[in-house]
């Protein structure tokens, strides 16, 4: 009975490392198109991998934010591992929205709000930024206090106002002055921070046959808190934060290589298409990873001790000592500064694309500030409310609360946006939406509808 229990695990651990190894191939042989039997240096694959990974990467990273892992903790912690599933679940759909809005901005050459402009026209696209502005500040502000907590873990000593300041400073600086070539690189190797709730995960050591069973087989009650707290997965999952910012970093990358204007980026290739999903699907992979490794953990440990209420991620770090020992508790705090580092400067640049191109404004992080000081504005002013409401006393739980409003509201009319202009052919050309895509891409709508519609009733109306 062990040995076939034991197999079951092997099994299903071998699934991501094959899901690599092919991504390291696909990843080499678009670089240099080498023949399918030839020999590669495990090295020299795992670099030509690396090489192709980018702005899905960063992506993908940022979607676990501080107040990601809050979601997936409170998850763990409230119902154990019945909701494990949910990171299978999200992962396809996920990766299959974000690959569209990098292909629309790979073949059009333009960001996604200005695509929706173009398209739709000023007055549909008016009313998303607006909100997708005030959600993602909302997020900056919880983000920038959980930072400033999960320091306070580490040292107790240090003022959290001086933190909070600190940390908008620094994270302004960083988008402000770095060049783009330098910023896209910090990004990405900061995205490795992620792999800290990985090593936490297995250094608390859970019951892995339990995680599997769950990871595999679907589990709901259909109460009004699980029916909540999964919407609230998908809402901190699939973002649309994230859509602005991949279709952005997409033209960003272009830009960089010296396609300046809309004619010469304009269109695409296989191998360049290749590339981005290789790197888009690897992001949302690893993603979709930790969030199954940190509802693990919370779960296999938390709820079985009876810690069932965890708000932050801090607090969840704080949960986990006790039982997991100080190495978990440590990754987890280091994790939770680490992500912020990463996924603020996102949620403020994902606002700043948006806005900027709904006005027609110069935008980019290949820009100087004075060449695109609107884009450059709305960063900063995004920053600075976000620091803000950590000095008016609103609570961490209530900015995510309107963040998820405000996200639940938004990501439905984006992505039929998305969706619409991914099937124009005269768009498009040959990469339009498959059928596979087209399917995957309308139930998710639907989904994110319903969690929407079930997020404002639970919060407002019931």
């Amino acid at each position: 009975m062990g040995t076939k229990k034991n197999n079951i695990f092997e099994k299903t651990i071998e699934a991501p490392a094959k899901i690599l190894e092919s991504s390291f191939e696909t990843s080499h042989k678009i670089a240099n198109k080498v023949p399918r039997n030839s020999k590669i240096n495990p090295y020299k694959r795992a670099r030509d991998y690396w090489y192709t990974l980018g702005p899905g990467l960063t992506t993908g990273a940022s979607d676990d934010d501080p107040s990601g892992i809050a979601t997936y903790s409170q998850t763990g912690a409230q119902y154990g591992l019945g909701l494990l599933w949910m990171a299978a679940f999200t992962f396809p759909l996920m990766a299959v929205v974000q690959e569209m809005c990098a292909r629309i901005g790979l073949v059009t050459g333009r960001g996604l709000a200005g695509n929706i402009r173009k398209h739709f026209g000023k007055k549909v696209l008016y009313g998303s930024t607006i909100l997708l502005f005030a959600a993602n500040t909302f997020n900056i502000g919880a983000d920038i206090g959980s930072m400033a907590k999960a320091v306070q873990l580490l040292a107790p000593r240090i003022n959290f106002s001086l933190l909070t300041i600190g940390f908008s400073i620094f994270i302004l600086l960083l988008q402000i002055l770095t060049p783009y070539v330098k910023y896209a690189k910090y990004l990405k190797w900061l995205a490795l921070i992620l792999f800290v709730y990985i090593a936490s995960a297995i250094l608390a050591h859970p019951d892995w046959n339990m995680i599997v069973r769950h990871g595999i087989i679907p589990h709901i009650t259909m109460s009004r808190d699980q029916i909540l707290l999964i919407c609230a997965i998908l809402g901190t999952t699939i973002t649309p934060y994230l859509f602005f910012w991949q279709t952005s970093q997409e033209i960003d990358e272009e830009i960089a290589a010296g396609a300046t204007t809309i004619a010469k980026r304009a269109g695409s290739d296989k191998v360049q298409m290749k590339s981005m999903r290789v790197d888009v699907w690897s992001g949302m992979f690893i993603s979709n990873l930790v969030m199954f490794f940190i509802i693990a953990a919370c779960g296999s440990i938390l709820f079985t001790h009876g810690i069932t209420n965890i708000t932050t991620a801090a607090q969840a770090a704080e949960a986990l000592r006790p039982f997991a020992g100080n190495a978990t508790y440590l990754l987890f705090a280091i994790g939770i500064i680490g992500t912020g580092l990463l996924a603020i400067p996102v949620m403020a640049g994902a606002s700043a694309y948006a806005v900027s191109e709904t006005i027609g404004k110069r935008q980019g992080l290949n820009s100087k500030l004075k060449q695109a000081s609107a884009f450059y504005g709305i960063i900063i002013f995004s920053m600075l409310i976000g620091l803000g409401l950590n000095f008016i006393g609103l609570d961490p739980i209530k900015a995510l609360i309107y963040s998820a409003v405000g996200n639940g509201i938004v990501a439905p009319v984006i992505l039929v946006l998305i969706l619409l202009i991914a099937r124009n052919e005269k768009v498009m050309g040959e990469w339009k939406n498959g059928k596979l895509s087209a399917s995957l891409g309308w139930i998710l709508t639907l989904l994110m509808t319903v969690s929407g519609v079930a997020v404002i009733y639970t919060l407002f109306i019931n």
